[in-house]
């Protein structure tokens, strides 16, 4: 799951307050998705299964995704 960070400029870090850093220096930053609530009842199941939270398994499933098409060096 390691990939490299894109390196936000200054300028892009102060235009989006929602971007923020964490531990070990990875930036992040807050989204909102509108998911059907069967999806979620999904997910919650799923996540329970391997006893992590929804968000981690969401988290986990991008990334792997990401990962699969070979797309995540690219410039966003």
């Amino acid at each position: 799951m390691a990939g490299k960070s894109k390196k936000l400029s200054s300028s892009e870090i102060r235009r989006d307050e929602e971007t923020r850093i964490r531990s070990g220096g990875e930036w992040t930053k807050r989204v909102n998705v509108d998911i059907p609530v069967w999806a979620i009842k999904e997910l919650d199941r799923e996540a329970g299964r391997r006893g992590i939270t929804r968000q981690s398994l969401i988290k986990t499933w991008l990334i792997d995704r990401i990962d699969a098409l070979g797309t995540k060096n690219l410039a966003i």
